[in-house]
């Protein structure tokens, strides 16, 4: 009965390293965790059955560890479980002359300072130096740096 509870801690112990390797940003109390239980495992192996089942198990515990990480990196398991979704937002283009200084706008979200706005029919990202605007309130175009387009209430 103590092989099974050898192999119990080891198996766990491997699983909390995956995890922490492939899951858990970070060195955590998971990997902590992990080292815990193979050490414990090991100990135990040691214990009950001596130096030379004790070195097998330290072996068979590294042979165990490299290929179930080698099999983890490889396998499609994490493409099936990736995010794959496309990114559909874009920054500003603002064309020459399209926006500038002076143009006249409504905020349609609240510029908490930055939010969107419509300007001459097209929507932007804009962004307030002052202080909030709420939406749907009138603005005006103060400043357009490159795809940055900074405005204020207009008064």
């Amino acid at each position: 009965m103590p092989w099974l509870i050898i192999v119990s801690l080891i198996l766990a112990g491997i699983v909390f390293l995956l995890l922490e390797i492939l899951v858990v940003p970070g060195a955590t109390v998971v990997g902590l965790l992990g080292i815990g239980l193979v050490i414990a495992g090991i100990v135990v192996s040691f214990n009950n059955y001596g130096l030379e089942i004790g070195i097998i198990t330290i072996a068979a515990t590294l042979l165990v560890s490299i290929v179930s990480i080698g099999l983890a990196l490889r396998s499609n398991t994490w493409k099936k479980a990736m995010h794959n979704s496309v990114l559909e937002g874009r920054v500003n283009i603002v064309e020459l002359d399209k926006v500038i200084k002076g143009d006249e706008g409504v905020s349609i979200t609240r510029l908490n300072p930055v939010g969107k706005a419509m300007i001459k029919d097209d929507y932007y990202e804009v962004r307030s130096n002052d202080n909030l605007i709420a939406e749907n309130t009138p603005i005006e175009v103060v400043k357009v740096e490159g795809n940055k387009i900074i405005v204020k209430p207009k008064v």
